[in-house]
């Protein structure tokens, strides 16, 4: 059992997004879902409104199409990444032992914005004051605090997710984090951030099964300017989120030989 354990870790942290996209497991016909005639889910139904008309971006949700969560930039030019020279050269030693390192592979949360791309649903849930995403994926989840409340103006104790409050700007909901330890992976190819890293998520529904997930980086020490990736995300229809079991302490790559 500890050997499956560790190859599934493995390959989470260093295959193919789609190479390790797990089966629905728990498939029942949910209530509110628009059908076609053939009572498929009719996911270019126009997008649900709250009763305060603003779009209702709760539910079931999973990145893709695309393998984002080795490569966040995959849609980008090369040399779009704006790396300092120190964070380029983390990147290429990261690229070239294979992401030996990858605190994932740990079973340590991914923090933001990887959570948000990896092959596994999150789901959003709205309640007063909160907006909170339970992510599949290492069994994780987030507070985005919508009380009002600011960024924390005091130096909190760093965090693999940090500290996030969200807002609506028209029909985009705006959520800025901060508050990073330093350890933290923009990526399975080891996009490195820092300590210093502010992240926004700008979450914009565009039909019933589809939304877009624009996300920027913005790092003064490892990135000589703010950058930007989207992100499409599609809607999980009559399907749930289900447990996930990462080995603690694990070893699989503390036992290889590094080169």
């Amino acid at each position: 059992m500890n050997i499956l354990l560790t190859i599934a870790a493995f390959l989470m942290t260093a295959m193919p997004a789609e190479l390790t996209m797990p089966a629905p497991q728990w498939r029942h016909p949910m209530t509110g879902i628009p059908r076609l005639p053939d009572g498929k889910p009719n996911l270019s139904a126009p997008a649900p409104r709250r009763a305060d008309g603003k779009p209702d971006i709760t539910g079931l949700w999973k990145a893709g199409p695309g393998v984002y969560v080795g490569d966040i930039a995959k849609d980008l030019k090369p040399g779009d990444v704006p790396f300092q020279p120190w964070a380029e050269a983390l990147y290429k030693e990261r690229r070239k032992n294979n992401s030996k390192d990858d605190p994932t592979a740990s079973c340590v949360v991914g923090g933001v914005p990887r959570s948000d791309v990896v092959p596994y649903p999150f789901k959003i849930l709205e309640v007063p004051g909160m907006t909170v995403v339970l992510y599949e994926a290492v069994h994780s989840y987030r507070q985005i605090f919508t009380d009002g409340r600011g960024l924390p103006d005091y130096d909190p104790t760093p965090t693999w997710f940090g500290y996030s409050i969200g807002k609506w700007d028209g029909d985009t909901f705006v959520v800025q984090s901060a508050g990073f330890n330093d350890h933290g992976w923009l990526d399975n190819f080891g996009k490195p951030a820092t300590e210093s890293l502010r992240v926004t998520e700008r979450f914009r529904r565009k039909d019933f099964g589809h939304m877009e997930l624009q996300i920027t980086i913005d790092d003064a020490k490892a990135y000589t300017k703010p950058w930007s990736v989207t992100v499409p995300l599609a809607y999980e229809a009559d399907d749930e989120l289900m447990e996930y079991i990462c080995e603690e302490n694990n070893k699989y790559f503390g036992n290889q030989v590094k080169q």
